[in-house]
């Protein structure tokens, strides 16, 4: 088995098809859980939470957790419910996440806060939160729980972090990356901890699988920055140029931004500050990051971190399991071309 990660475009049928299929039996118990845990007498919660779950979600993380404990022949139950608890964290965080955007489509479908109003997304988002707390209490491990409330708690840190950098163009690379690795990373590195934790693995197991799931991570949000540029609305799910409007800084700006000269510099603060965001606006800044590599070196930084990710499984032995991770890699960086 290859342990690279293929350049952009060499790997365009890379999938999650064996993933999902060498966890389709455990999935099954997980979306068990996950339909019965989201249901209340308050028919608006799982109305909302459904419309979320149900819209089209690959399960990513959930299927890590399914996955890495297949890599550690794990043969009990147990994953599936932390597997469920890692799902309504995610599920949260993205209820969340789209009234603090004012997004309005979430995986090509309108964002709940558009259809039942910012104050119902937060409040389902809170139940969720509950559900999967509930979880990990019943599992019993407090190192399971210790791990993903530590992950709930760093997410929440990276989005305030993420909030205090936005429309700030002179936000650096390092803090950057500090921010995802808190927003977007610590949930894949948990969802893939908990497996060693289930499996009852040594600390060097827990800290192999945990810096597979955070690297893939950073990866897999570093491809998310460069396709809000490069993409259109039907591969990303979400409207184009978002993160633009929104006068997020991600890294390719930041990089656009460094290497520009000063009227391009100039654009950079007045389009973050949300003072030019117009299509045209878009088109530019598009041409700009294009002119100074900037998508590309996004790019192959996230290939950096999936070979990282790749390389933290290499004490485990190959078969269906290892493969499996190391296409889900490959698929996170090649999912949009």
């Amino acid at each position: 088995m290859t342990a690279t990660v293929h350049p952009l475009g060499a790997s365009r049928s890379a999938s999650l098809d064996a993933m999902m299929q060498l966890v389709a039996g455990d999935l099954n118990h997980v979306n068990s859980v996950i339909l019965g845990r989201m249901q209340s007498d308050v028919v608006l919660i799982p109305e909302l939470a459904g419309h979320l779950i149900a819209g089209g979600g690959k399960r990513m993380r959930p299927m890590l957790t399914l996955a890495c404990a297949r890599l550690l022949d794990y043969g009990g139950t147990r994953h599936h419910k932390l597997a469920a608890a890692v799902e309504f964290i995610h599920t949260a965080t993205l209820l969340h996440d789209d009234v603090v955007d004012g997004s309005g489509l979430r995986r090509g479908r309108r964002t709940a806060n558009i259809i039942w109003g910012n104050s119902a997304s937060v409040l389902v988002g809170d139940f969720l939160f509950s559900r999967s707390f509930e979880l990990m209490v019943e599992d019993g491990s407090i190192k399971a729980l210790r791990i993903l409330s530590r992950a709930s708690a760093t997410i929440a840190e990276g989005e305030v972090n993420q909030l205090t950098a936005q429309r700030r163009v002179e936000t650096s690379e390092d803090h950057y990356l500090d921010i995802i690795s808190a927003k977007t990373a610590a949930l894949f590195a948990a969802a893939c901890r908990i497996a060693a934790v289930v499996a009852e693995r040594d600390e060097a197991v827990e800290e192999a699988l945990d810096a597979f799931g955070r690297n893939l991570g950073i990866a897999f949000q570093l491809i998310d920055d460069a396709i809000d540029y490069a993409s259109d609305a039907v591969t990303m799910g979400k409207g184009v140029g978002d993160d633009f409007r929104d006068g997020k800084v991600t890294l390719p700006v930041i990089l656009a931004f460094a290497r520009g000269e000063e009227g391009e510099r100039q654009f950079w603060r007045e389009a973050i500050e949300g003072r030019r965001n117009s299509d045209e606006d878009l088109a530019h800044a598009t041409r700009l990051l294009r002119r100074h590599g900037a998508l590309d070196d996004t790019i192959d930084r996230a290939r950096h971190y999936g070979q990282r990710a790749i390389d933290a499984l290499g004490p485990f032995p190959a078969g269906k399991a290892k493969a499996a991770l190391v296409e889900a890699v490959e698929f996170a960086i090649s999912r949009a071309y």
